[in-house]
């Protein structure tokens, strides 16, 4: 099983002036610790389970440009990039250009937007849902399109490409993973079936609903003839740890058999974040007692390695 590290809150102990510095060190440890990968959250503004508008939030790409610089090894991804907030061309050639300077290491992580009060803030459109939706599917039928070289113009409802020309074209063949989140059974779910390398579920649910979403992505695949072997399972789950369990938090065993189930349902990669990241040794905690116990781990059923 893979672990990836998600830092969702810059509010830290330094301050701005320190953040910089800071950030740089979490994604360094994280690679050090042996995390699979690193994720940051797509937003502009803080989001309410993790604080007020107002506590800092880095720009994603920005801020995964220089965790690249100070990292070699740790894959690097958005947690999700909504599809309001760029023009896919753009978001399409940024994401390769992550992939590019990063010597491969780059998910493309997407969705279909859901923060109205940042897109009202800062004048950025925030159409239906319905839209937003055909937005998605869109952009994506875009990335492939793009990550294969393939300049032919692109007439979709809403955008519209003369020549979507991307050069130099991604590292990662044959091309960055693309993973959706949300766990919508209707759409997005579907998508993930048509058009993505993998899926991202939150686990806050019972795990018979945890398990019901992996069961209609399995049925959406036999309906679009896709392989659901081929696609990466992702699920998020806040790395509470202490050593002794205390406050609440998980010892590090109780996290290695909550990792364990959440693999015996089918899931090949664990994102989350740790509380109060910048100073607490969660990060190396997780390194030491719990990865090397989970890396044999592979999601239930999976027959196959993964390509990426």
């Amino acid at each position: 099983m893979r672990l990836g590290l998600q830092v969702p809150n810059f509010t830290w102990p330094g301050g701005v002036a320190q953040l910089g510095a800071d950030f740089g060190t979490v994604a360094e440890r994280a690679e050090k610790a042996g995390f699979y990968s690193f994720w940051v959250m797509d937003h502009f503004f803080q989001i309410g389970y993790t604080g007020s508008a107002e506590h800092e939030m880095l720009e994603c790409y920005t801020a995964l440009g220089f965790a690249a610089g100070r990292t070699s090894r740790i894959k690097l991804g958005a947690m999700v990039t909504g599809v309001t907030y760029r023009y896919p061309g753009i978001l399409l050639k940024t994401a390769t250009t992550l992939d590019v300077l990063s010597g491969g290491r780059a998910y493309l992580g997407i969705g279909a937007a859901w923060n109205e009060e940042e897109h009202v803030g800062l004048g950025v459109p925030f159409p239906p849902v319905k839209e937003r939706f055909e937005r998605l599917e869109e952009t994506l039928k875009l990335a492939h399109q793009m990550f294969a070289d393939d300049e032919r113009p692109f007439h979709g409802a809403h955008y519209q490409l003369e020549r979507p020309l991307n050069h130099p074209q991604p590292v990662t063949k044959p091309h960055p993973p693309i993973l959706i989140g949300g766990g919508g059974e209707r759409k997005t779910l579907r998508f993930v079936a048509e058009y993505a390398d993998a899926c991202n579920l939150f686990t806050y649910g019972t795990d018979a609903e945890v398990k019901h979403k992996l069961d209609v992505l399995r049925q959406h695949c036999d309906e679009v003839g896709r392989d659901y072997d081929a696609i990466e399972k992702t699920a998020y789950l806040v790395f509470n740890i202490a050593k002794d369990g205390k406050g609440g938090a998980m010892t590090p065993n109780q996290l290695i058999d909550r990792l364990g189930a959440l693999a015996d349902m089918g899931f090949d990669h664990v994102l989350g974040r740790v509380n109060d990241v910048a100073t607490s040794t969660g990060i190396e905690l997780i390194g030491e007692e719990v990865i090397p116990q989970v890396a044999s781990l592979r999601g239930s059923g999976r027959t196959k390695e993964l390509p990426f």
